[in-house]
């Protein structure tokens, strides 16, 4: 028998073992159980939020009051006790969230990135990296406190007729709490770079921050791309730390407008958690309008990792 044969044998036998089919079944039913749960999630939003509209409701056998479906999606005024349910509403202060917490983080969140693989020392890494942990590990209520009793006043001083519940307090701390996903993603795809690059730099001639930002980063730029997406993806689900700091006075902003970031609005987690916390009918028209912003939400995110995996496949180096 050849030792590849023999080989063969002695894994086949391996394999076929009472310890090993046990444990191969066990990751099994791990493995199965996270997708059999994501199916459950999926199912159960698109269930109860087909039951929210008026155009799929009554294939589901429901007669009470529903939601046109156009007026959800297109309409900008939320108003429940008043029958309105304009997504975009809550959209517009979502989106305005995600895009002023992505210009904090992801230049702060890259360059920290940048110096932690390119400039510092062993020493000041081991300080940093457990620091940035420790950053990503604070509750997200503390942040939201820290935002309506520290930042808001300290705006106040800058932006006299910012209101206590606003767009750009939020937008700053959760743009903070989004800052070590960046850095951690981006500087993880940086030390991935292979040394040989750097040397080659360096030996045209090239500086160290040539170096680091004409070789390094576009050699990394599918991880740091990815840490974007994800990171923002965060930010859009993020929950209590808008709950507080923005407000919950459900209006329609103008997300390209910087004037409206002095202004408070819902964001559609905030009103979600609104929903929760109100006196709302189980089963009623304004409960099922929990699982249409749910639904929203959920394809939101998926759209925006669907971007970050083929950006990532796009783009990736091969070394």
């Amino acid at each position: 028998m050849s030792t590849d044969e023999l080989t063969t044998d002695i894994t086949t036998q391996t394999e076929n073992s009472p310890r090993e089919l046990l444990t191969r079944t066990f990751f099994f039913l791990c493995a199965a159980l996270s997708i059999v749960t994501t199916i459950s999630i999926v199912a159960l939003l698109v269930t109860e939020a087909a039951r929210f509209f008026s155009l799929t409701a009554p294939l589901l056998g429901v007669t009470g009051p529903t939601a046109s479906i156009v007026d959800f999606l297109t309409g900008t005024s939320w108003n429940i006790n008043g029958g309105e349910f304009g997504v975009l509403t809550l959209v517009s202060a979502t989106v305005m969230i995600t895009l002023g917490s992505a210009v904090i983080a992801i230049p702060l969140g890259v360059a920290t990135a940048i110096y932690l693989s390119e400039y510092a020392s062993e020493r000041a890494r081991s300080l940093l990296k457990p620091a940035l942990e420790i950053l990503a590990g604070v509750p997200t209520v503390v942040y939201g406190f820290f935002a309506l009793i520290y930042i808001t006043p300290a705006l106040s001083v800058v932006f006299p007729s910012i209101g206590t519940f606003n767009m750009l307090s939020a937008s700053i701390v959760v743009g903070i709490m989004i800052i070590p996903m960046v850095a951690s993603i981006s500087e993880d795809a940086m030390s991935a770079v292979p040394d040989e690059l750097r040397q080659a730099g360096y030996g045209m001639g090239a500086t160290k921050f040539d170096v680091a930002t004409g070789i390094v980063v576009p050699a990394a730029l599918s991880g740091i791309f990815s840490s974007f997406i994800l990171a923002l993806s965060r930010a859009i689900g993020e929950t209590m730390a808008v709950t507080i700091a923005a407000g919950s006075r459900a209006q329609f902003l103008n997300p390209v407008n910087p004037a409206s970031f002095l202004e408070g609005s819902l964001p559609m987690t905030a009103a979600m958690v609104q929903l929760l916390l109100g006196d709302i009918t189980g089963g009623g028209l304004a409960y099922r309008s929990l699982f249409a912003i749910g639904l929203v939400l959920f394809v939101i995110t998926l759209v925006m990792n669907v971007i970050s995996d083929f950006v990532a496949q796009r783009y990736r180096e091969e070394y």
